[in-house]
């Protein structure tokens, strides 16, 4: 089926995009599991330990932990400030999608999780780098131009590397997490890094509907 509509098209993650989830993670870990889970700490196993235990958590049972939150515990997330009104906003101009890195037979209770925050979109499950299957959701919808939003650089890298002409903004909505991740603008692969979306919808709108331009350096928006 097509649904090629010639408009603009926003490709976005959810979790600290749109919703809140990381800080909701580590609560039920210190509530429910005996974990402590430290948000400055960088990779996630590495940063996991069970409370009174030296050793950081084995890999596999951080995945394992994880799986479990998504499965029992999505109803505690919380919609990252004004992302829903932007949202809104944006989709008076284009086709909205998201593109989350859940394992697939989760995706269903991701489309219900944004519903229930007044967001109904279209969700396309992933794992692994982003890049190929957003170029799948292109050569689905035939955007006149396209833009992508993730919180973590590698994403945005892999983007880069398979739609490089699709406009890239690194956007990290929780603050206890943003100073701490590599930043794609930095690293070349973002257009623009901006943490929050009463400065990011102004610059979203532009690159969907404003003039093109040739490319130039990004910038960072505090």
């Amino acid at each position: 089926m097509s649904v090629n509509t010639g408009r603009p098209l926003l490709i976005t993650d959810c979790d600290e995009v749109l919703l809140h989830m990381i800080k909701h993670f580590r609560d039920w870990l210190a509530e429910e599991e005996g974990v402590e889970f430290d948000l400055t700490g960088g990779e996630f196993y590495k940063s996991m330990r069970r409370i009174g235990a030296e050793a950081p958590m084995e890999h596999a049972e951080m995945w394992e932990l994880l799986g479990r939150f998504f499965d029992t515990q999505m109803y505690r997330q919380t919609a990252i400030e004004g992302a829903v009104d932007a949202i809104a906003a944006i989709r008076e101009h284009a086709d909205v999608v998201v593109l989350t890195n859940l394992q697939d037979f989760r995706r269903e209770a991701r489309v219900a999780q944004l519903l229930e925050h007044g967001l109904d979109l279209r969700v396309f499950t992933n794992q692994g780098p982003k890049g190929p299957a957003l170029q799948a959701i292109l050569d689905e919808y035939k955007p006149s131009r396209a833009v992508f939003i993730d919180d973590l650089s590698q994403h945005h890298g892999s983007v880069f590397e398979t739609s490089p002409s699709v406009r890239r903004l690194h956007l990290c909505g929780e603050p206890q997490i943003a100073p701490n991740i590599k930043c794609a603008l930095q690293l070349g692969h973002a257009h623009a890094r901006i943490d929050d979306w009463g400065s990011a919808l102004p610059w979203l709108l532009d690159s969907l509907t404003g003039p093109i331009e040739p490319e130039t350096k990004g910038s960072v928006i505090p």
